[in-house]
């Protein structure tokens, strides 16, 4: 099968993830721009700061119109991890890839675990709490540099189970988490994506952003808790293979 095809596939089941999830998207997308298209690990995890930017965009749009994405929230949370999300793109060339590899499972797999322990939606939306949303950003913003993801895997839990958010808000506004981070991650990693196979990553991002689309409207049909637990499931098999790929 042809790397263009391969790209056209996974990006569609990725924009799918993000439109529908608010997440999801980066953490499946390094690990197919590795195994399946034969990226090194650091042009992966810039080529998804690339894909994962101008999807979740698109998918931002259309949640924000619906009145799912709670700004005040959502920017402080965007805000707070700019610098630290910078930093950690300074550092990731650095880092061997063995290391990115093994890193990106763990918290991969700790996300997962928090969502499937945390299932309780509050019933009301919760007042923004600016200490703890600030912490919760900058942590996010270090993980989103350092990985290369956009962070939506982490976001959506931390707006969940720490913030209190509902879910569908959560998914919304973790887009505008997303964007923000990726686009700082990205500014710091300009100077590497001169190598990067854009013919792949073309094709690739475009079935992504139509894959939001339908991840929108699939959003609308599901309830919260089917989201969170398809989304914590997939996060936890991507993880574990992720792991014994590195170990072996």
């Amino acid at each position: 099968m042809s790397a263009v095809i391969l790209a056209l596939i996974a990006g569609a089941v990725i924009g799918l993830a993000l439109g529908a999830l608010g997440g999801g998207g980066s953490v499946l997308a390094v690990p197919a721009l590795i195994y399946l298209l034969g990226f090194t690990p650091v042009a992966a995890t810039t080529a998804s700061l690339v894909i994962v930017t101008v999807t979740s965009a698109t998918a931002l749009s259309a949640h924000a119109r619906d009145g799912r994405v709670r700004w005040r929230t959502g920017l402080l949370f965007a805000a707070a991890g700019i610098g630290p999300a910078m930093l950690g793109g300074a550092l990731a060339g650095r880092l061997p890839a063995a290391v990115l590899a093994v890193s990106f499972a763990v918290v991969a797999a700790v996300a997962a675990i928090r969502m499937l322990r945390h299932p309780p939606e509050p019933g009301t939306a919760p007042p923004v709490r600016p200490l703890r949303t600030a912490a919760a950003g900058a942590g996010l913003g270090a993980v989103t540099g350092v990985l290369g993801v956009g962070g939506g895997f982490l976001a959506v839990p931390a707006l969940v189970g720490v913030l209190g958010m509902r879910m569908r808000a959560a998914v919304g506004t973790s887009l505008l988490v997303i964007t923000v981070n990726s686009l700082a991650a990205l500014a710091v990693r300009a100077g590497t994506a001169n190598g990067l196979d854009w013919t792949v990553i073309g094709p690739f991002a475009g079935a992504a952003i139509l894959g939001a689309w339908d991840g929108k409207r699939l959003s609308a049909k599901l309830p919260g808790d089917t989201l969170r637990r398809v989304f914590a499931l997939v996060l936890l098999a991507v993880a574990g293979f992720m792991l014994v790929d590195a170990v072996m």
